[in-house]
């Protein structure tokens, strides 16, 4: 067995409302549908079935502080700095949450937190130095400095 890509993403929300919105609104995903009553909400980009599927669990999450489980989901955005840019300024704009920046040498990313706390890595590749040297995703991390 081998996996071919990431299928999808399932992530427990605090409030459907405000976590869908923020997925729709904030980062654009294609929301499919929304169902307050059974608490979900599925996106997708038409890739596959579904990328994202968000459930209400009614409650607030804990406090932030480092456990085993997830660190955080990665979304491409783009192929090269300037998605990076123009995408820190836009979310500078609508108040999200910046955690950080980072130049992985092969992508530039910026680091997020959705509503619930949930941390979220919006990349744009931009060298394919991997595809040659697979040493290169390990290549030291350097600060990104973003304009906003």
């Amino acid at each position: 067995m081998r996996i071919k890509e990431l299928g999808h993403v399932v992530l427990y929300v605090s409030d459907l409302e405000r976590s869908a919105d923020f997925y729709r609104d904030v980062l654009g995903f294609t929301q499919i549908t929304r169902d307050a009553k059974q608490g979900l909400a599925v996106f997708s980009s038409g890739r596959t079935h579904h990328e994202l599927l968000l459930i209400e669990i009614g409650m607030e999450p804990e406090p932030r502080r480092l456990r085993t489980g997830l660190y955080h989901i990665g979304f491409k955005i783009g192929d090269k700095p300037e998605d990076i840019q123009n995408a820190y300024r836009e979310l500078k704009e609508k108040g999200v949450t910046i955690m950080g920046a980072s130049d992985h040498t092969v992508t530039h990313s910026v680091y997020i937190l959705d509503p619930d706390g949930n941390e979220l890595e919006l990349y744009a590749d931009v060298s394919d130095a991997w595809k040659k040297n697979p040493a290169a995703i390990t290549a030291p991390i350097k600060e990104l400095k973003l304009k906003g």
